[in-house]
C-alpha cells in the first residue's frame, strides 16, 4: 500500500470511525497501550531500581565521592612542625599571602598560617577558599582557628553531585524513554500497523496518546525519586545536606516535566521520518545533540556564574541548570518562572511543529522523510 493510497484510506473511513472515537478518548487509549506495554518490561523496573540503589547509596555512603590526599600550604615553622606528622601534600611559602594566592587558585586545599590574634592554642590559623577544610583540621591534634575567603552556603562537594545528579537523571529518562517513543513509531512504520491505526485513530490522537502515556510512567518515576531522595539523606545523616537540596529538588520537578515533553514531542517526529529501526540513528542525532547540552553543560560549568546564568534560560538546558542555581542560591526569586515561562512557550511551538511533521510523514514509507515533505504533505 502506497502512502497516498494508505492516506486516502484511513481519510474515507475518518467519516465513521473518527466520529465515534473523541480525540480525548483515542488518546487515552493509545496512552493506555503504551504505559502497559513498556511497563510489562524488565529493563523498565531494572532502571529504575539502580536509579533507587544509586539514591540510597549517594545518601549512606558519601564517602565513597570523596578521597585523596589534601594539599596544603605551609608558613612558618609551627606549620611546617604541625603538617610533618601528617600525610598532606605540604608545600613551603614564605608569607602568608603567598599561601592564600594558593588557596584561592586552586593549587592547594588548604593552608597552614601563623596565628596573628593569639588565639590558636596551636600558633596556627587554617585557611580555606569556601568552606572549611574539615580533612585538614581534623588531622591535626588541635583544632585551630579557620578563616574562609569566600564563603559560600552549599559546600562545593555538595554542589558538584546536585549538579551531576540532576543532570545524569534528565540525561538517563530523556534518552532512555525517549528512545523507547521513536522505536514504538518506527515499529508501527515497519510492520504496516500504522496504516490500520490511522483508519480508527486520529493521527494527531496517536502522537499525543504516546507523549501522555511515556510522560506519565517518567513522571512518576521522577516523582518516586524525589520523595525517597530526603529519605536517603536522613538516613545517612546528612540533614544539613537535605536543607540545601530541597529547593532544587521542588524545581527540578516541574523543569523536568515541562523539558521532558518538550523532546518526547521530537523524538515522536524522529521515529516517523524513518521506516526502518536501522535509521533511526540519522533521524535522532539532532535530539541526541539536544539532551547532551544539559548533561555535559551543567557538569562541565556548573561553577561557572555566567554559563550557568545562560544555559537557565536555554529550554533544553533550563531543566538542570536553573534548579542548581536555585541550590546555589544563585538565582532571583522571578528567574525560576521566568525560565519556566520561557519553557512553556517554546514547549507549546514544538508540540505545533512536531504535530505537522508527525501527520505528514508517519505513512510514507522507503527512505528517510525529509522534513520539508512531511510539513508539505501534513493535513
Amino acid at each position: 500500500m502506497t502512502m497516498d493510497t494508505a492516506r486516502q484510506a484511513g481519510t474515507e473511513r475518518t467519516g465513521t470511525e473518527h466520529t465515534g472515537t473523541s480525540f480525548w478518548s483515542a488518546t487515552r487509549l493509545v496512552a493506555e497501550r503504551e504505559t502497559n506495554a513498556h511497563v510489562r518490561t524488565k529493563g523498565f523496573w531494572l532502571n529504575f531500581g539502580l536509579f533507587v540503589v544509586a539514591i540510597f547509596a549517594a545518601g549512606l555512603l558519601p564517602n565513597v565521592f570523596g578521597g585523596g590526599t589534601p594539599s596544603v600550604a605551609a608558613v612558618g615553622p609551627e606549620a611546617e612542625q604541625i603538617v610533618a606528622v601528617t600525610d598532606f601534600d605540604v608545600q613551603q611559602v614564605s608569607d602568608p599571602e603567598e599561601a592564600e594566592e594558593l588557596v584561592r587558585s586552586g593549587e592547594v586545599d588548604a593552608a597552614v598560617v601563623p596565628d596573628s590574634s593569639g588565639t590558636s592554642p596551636l600558633g596556627v590559623r587554617v585557611v580555606g577558599l569556601d568552606d572549611n577544610p574539615d580533612d585538614v583540621v581534623s588531622a591535626l591534634s588541635v583544632a585551630p582557628p579557620v578563616d574562609v575567603l569566600e564563603p559560600s552556603e552549599v559546600d562545593e562537594g555538595v554542589r558538584f553531585l546536585s549538579a551531576f545528579g540532576l543532570a545524569m537523571v534528565f540525561f538517563m529518562f530523556s534518552v532512555g524513554f525517549g528512545m523507547a517513543i521513536a522505536q514504538s513509531v518506527v515499529t508501527e512504520k515497519q510492520t504496516r500497523i500504522v496504516e490500520i491505526l490511522v483508519a480508527t485513530v486520529p493521527v494527531r490522537a496517536l502522537l499525543a496518546g504516546k507523549i501522555i502515556g511515556y510522560s506519565l510512567l517518567v513522571f512518576a518515576q521522577v516523582a518516586v525519586l524525589a520523595m525517597l531522595t530526603p529519605i536517603a539523606l536522613r538516613a545517612g545523616g546528612q540533614d544539613e545536606v537535605l536543607s540545601w537540596v530541597s529547593d532544587a529538588l521542588g524545581w527540578f520537578v516541574p523543569f523536568f516535566v515541562l523539558g521532558f515533553v518538550l523532546l518526547a514531542s521530537m523524538w515522536a517526529v524522529a521515529g516517523a521520518l524513518v521506516s526502518r529501526q536501522e535509521d533511526l540513528g540519522s533521524s535522532t542525532s539532532l535530539v541526541m545533540a539536544l539532551v547532551m547540552v544539559p548533561y555535559f553543560g551543567v557538569i562541565m560549568f556548573y561553577d561557572n556564574e555566567l554559563v550557568m546564568k545562560i544555559l537557565s534560560y536555554v529550554p533544553f538546558s533550563a531543566p538542570v541548570a536553573m534548579p542548581v542555581r536555585t541550590l546555589d542560591g544563585e538565582a532571583q526569586m522571578w528567574e525560576p518562572f521566568v525560565a519556566m515561562a520561557i519553557l512553556v512557550l517554546t514547549l507549546l511551538a514544538s508540540v505545533a511543529i512536531a504535530t505537522r511533521l508527525y501527520s505528514g510523514s508517519l505513512l510514507q514509507t522507503g527512505s528517510r522523510v525529509k522534513l520539508g515533505r512531511a510539513w508539505t504533505r501534513a493535513d
